[in-house]
């Protein structure tokens, strides 16, 4: 049996996993990753106080030794400051995967193997597979809940330590446990938000730390339709919130790209034709995790709730491939992580560093 650190969010899917590891006889330990405190007036809940409480809840249900890590100077220069300047640079990120990499399977796996601990596990529905050639993830078993994507840019060192108890279940399954178990989170809602910032709306977050910066909305061929107060509040393919009316009945303008050195953003219209919202060809960067190179052909899934799509994989460097996908995809983003599979299992990720269309 292994002795094995529990990230306990105070949610009920790490309350499970933790629960499942003590069944099956682990030397379990549960510990809370205290990674915000919203102490700056940014609107919105930070719930950390009553997830601790949870936590320590299911700690004392399970009979387990609870921690709180204070990881808030980590997470601030992790990740915090990567949300900020992305979108300072007009780029899309995503915190959520690179929260995995430098927190969960970061600086707390850090701490976890100089506590003499084995491994960390957490409540994502994932799986692992262990082979010759080193660790992979898999797609957990729940396809409405598979989390493998936002465990894309992990490294293979860091896989080789990761325990994920709930990749063989389903999300009712893991409600029914929870509630077989007595745990004090099993009717509690699912998290929604930032990853550990909590329920704050991106535009409110993004505005405490930048200030809006004006400039003019165009269309396509360059004419002005309006203002916004700056490109870091919209998001590609964005239907609603620019304010701006199509003159075309029934049809809606779209955000179809941003011009970063003009500071403007183009609206266009929803069709395959239209320049910069649809985009077959990609340079992707920051490859440094995968255990073998990519192959020529590869299935690549481009945002979280996306389907993984086929296409040619050609390497650059050893850091950056340029992918050719079958048929066009949909609002492409400067910033996004895409994750890369060979059926179920994970292959990779990295980040989209250009887009043709």
């Amino acid at each position: 049996m292994a002795r094995i650190l529990v990230g306990l969010s105070g949610g009920v899917d790490s309350s499970v996993a933790a629960a499942l590891l003590v069944e099956q006889g682990h030397e379990v330990v549960g510990a809370y990753m205290k990674n915000w405190v919203n102490d700056e007036g940014i609107p919105g809940e930070c719930p950390w106080e009553q997830d601790i409480e949870d936590a320590l809840g299911v700690a004392k249900k399970l009979g387990i030794e609870f921690r709180v890590i204070d990881l808030v100077d980590e997470y601030r220069s992790r990740i915090v400051n990567y949300l900020i300047e992305g979108y300072r640079a007009g780029f899309t990120p995503n915190p959520d995967v690179l929260c995995n990499r430098e927190m969960k399977f970061g600086v707390f796996l850090d701490y976890a193997l100089e506590q003499g601990f084995e491994s960390v596990a957490t409540g994502h529905y994932a799986r692992r597979l262990d082979t010759a050639d080193g660790s992979y993830v898999l797609r957990g078993r729940d396809p409405n809940k598979d989390q493998s994507y936002f465990l894309s840019l992990m490294r293979p060192e860091q896989i080789a330590h990761a325990v994920f108890p709930l990749g063989d279940l389903l999300k009712p399954e893991v409600r029914e446990l929870a509630e077989k178990y007595g745990l004090p989170t099993a009717k509690k809602k699912d998290s929604q938000g930032i990853c550990f910032i909590g329920q704050v709306k991106m535009s409110d977050f993004l505005r405490h730390y930048l200030p809006d910066k004006p400039g003019k909305i165009v269309d396509t061929s360059g004419k002005v339709l309006g203002k916004h107060q700056g490109l870091h509040l919209f998001t590609m393919g964005q239907r609603k919130g620019h304010g701006v009316a199509s003159p075309k009945e029934g049809v809606a303008y779209v955000v179809v790209g941003k011009d970063i050195k003009k500071n403007q953003l183009i609206l266009g219209y929803e069709d395959i034709s239209t320049k910069g919202l649809y985009a077959r060809e990609v340079i992707v960067g920051g490859i440094a995790n995968t255990i073998a190179p990519l192959p020529s052909r590869v299935m690549a899934q481009p945002r979280y709730r996306a389907k993984a799509e086929p296409c040619s994989c050609e390497y650059i460097s050893e850091s950056k491939v340029r992918l050719v996908f079958d048929a066009p995809l949909r609002a492409l983003a400067i910033g996004q992580v895409c994750a890369f599979y060979d059926g179920g299992k994970l292959l990779g990720g990295g980040f989209f560093e250009s887009i043709e269309s």
